[in-house]
C-alpha cells in the first residue's frame, strides 16, 4: 500500500529540465519533483509519494487528509499553521 501525503507548494523552479518545487508538509518543507505536474504554482496543495506529486488536490481536502492522518497516528499531532488556511 502507498501513501501519498498533501503539500503545499512554497516555490517552483527548473533543473536540468525538470520542474522542481519546495512544499510544506505539515510544517516540515521538502524539495518535491514536479514532473508528471509541470504546471502547479506556489500555493497549489498536492499529493506526494516518494517525492513526486502525483495530484493535485484542493485545500481542503488536503487539510482534512492531513487531520485523519494525525487522528491516525501517522503524522505527529501538531496544529495546522495560518499558511495552511490559505
Amino acid at each position: 500500500m502507498c501513501l501519498g501525503i498533501p503539500g503545499r507548494i512554497i516555490e517552483t523552479w527548473q533543473e536540468a529540465g525538470t520542474t522542481m518545487a519546495r512544499a510544506d508538509f505539515a510544517g516540515e518543507q521538502r524539495r518535491i519533483c514536479l514532473a508528471y505536474l509541470p504546471d502547479v504554482v506556489a500555493g497549489d496543495h498536492v499529493m506526494v509519494h516518494m517525492g513526486f506529486a502525483l495530484t493535485t488536490v484542493d485545500a481542503e481536502t488536503a487539510d482534512s487528509t492531513l487531520a485523519l492522518m494525525r487522528e491516525y497516528g501517522v503524522l505527529a499531532s501538531v496544529a495546522p499553521t495560518e499558511d495552511s488556511a490559505s
